[in-house]
């Protein structure tokens, strides 16, 4: 089945929030191979050569861990705060053409401090242009550091204690913790997160990826120990009907990345990610693009790839939309905003696809 022009039509304008996009991993190759010649970085042997080599390696990954080890080599390109400006502005900018109004994004400071890369280099390049697309496109941002789950625990909380200074001044606005996930269960992490909630400021978000490659154990465990109010990923909760149960009561949301799931042979195709059971169980989720240079598509492709795989009702759409909205860090006055957007693109299309 193909998504027909009107459903793609109404796809592409529904108002969307992304909460689920890593902006190291908006690098296409384009731009990696621009910044590195750029900075004069010397990419490893064995490294593909061209924009198309590249491109194919990021079209066959085995596994997440495959990705990842490709991921941070592409990092080393990032050196100056005009490359990470660049590259957060490329991803708002093409978000913002496909009718993403909302963004909660993450970065990975670890990433870059760990090769010698300052924090305000980091930080300032972010900023620049999460505070030009609030002004240019009306994109409403948030900035979420996350942590890397195959580091130590100790370089875990001094990163966090390095950062401090920019959740106070509300530059960053949540905490969330990435990477490997097999073997590095959430429960690591307890002390980390008790330090955000003691020294950051109220109102953080704190979420944490979960139930990716891992088992419903690994939710439970951000839900238990980490006092999670968001789940990334977290589509291994369906094998659990008790987590569920406590996701729907407790409106956790889940921020799915379908594309994502098929690319890292989490899935074998779109139509097995858990979008019915989500819907029929009351917890609330949002389509996202995770790492989307890397993974095919950005927020569009995902809407349109779970339209092809389940053929969704408007209406479905609309609590998908309207859900999103909901479960963002954002004042009740810009979700006021955002549900008038939403509702104007339904009176739209309700009866052209009735």
């Amino acid at each position: 089945m193909t998504v027909d022009s009107t459903m793609e039509s109404f796809l592409r304008e529904l108002p969307k929030c992304e909460h689920h996009v890593h902006l190291e991993g908006t690098l296409e190759p384009e731009l990696l191979f621009k910044l590195a010649s750029r900075n004069n970085v010397k990419l490893p042997k064995g490294y593909p050569k061209t924009v198309e080599e590249l491109s194919y390696r990021y079209e066959h990954f085995k596994d997440l861990q495959d990705f990842l080890d490709l991921y941070y080599v592409g990092m080393s390109v990032l050196q100056k705060e005009q490359d990470f400006e660049d590259l957060a502005w490329e991803y708002l900018n093409r978000a913002h053409s496909e009718g993403l109004e909302h963004v909660e994004c993450f970065f990975d400071p670890q990433g870059h401090t760990e090769r010698g890369i300052g924090m305000d280099v980091v930080i300032h390049g972010f900023r620049n242009a999460l505070t030009r697309a609030e002004k240019e496109l009306g994109i409403s941002t948030k900035l979420i550091m996350c942590l890397l789950k195959h580091l130590p625990v100790a370089n875990s909380l001094q990163t966090m204690k390095d950062f401090k200074p920019y959740y106070q001044k509300g530059w960053i606005h949540g905490l969330g913790l990435d990477s490997t996930e097999i073997g590095n269960l959430p429960e690591k992490f307890t002390e980390c997160y008790k330090y955000g909630r003691e020294n950051y400021p109220e109102g953080s978000l704190y979420t944490s990826h979960a139930g990716e490659e891992g088992g419903p154990e690994y939710v439970e465990q951000a839900l238990k120990y980490l006092k999670v109010s968001r789940i990334d990923h977290g589509i291994h909760s369906v094998e659990d009907p008790v987590i569920m149960k406590t996701l729907a009561e407790r409106d956790i949301l889940l921020t799915v990345c379908p594309l994502s799931n098929k690319r890292l042979q989490v899935v074998d195709d779109v139509s097995e990610e858990p979008i019915r059971e989500l819907l029929e169980s009351g917890v609330p989720f949002s389509i996202n693009s995770d790492d989307p240079a890397y993974f095919g598509g950005y927020i569009l492709d995902n809407y349109l790839a779970v339209q092809n795989a389940f053929n969704l009702s408007v209406e479905n759409w609309i609590t998908i939309a309207r859900n999103s909205v909901r479960c963002s860090v954002i004042d009740d006055s810009r979700k006021k905003d955002l549900y008038t957007m939403i509702d104007k693109c339904f009176h739209k299309y309700e009866a052209l696809l009735d």
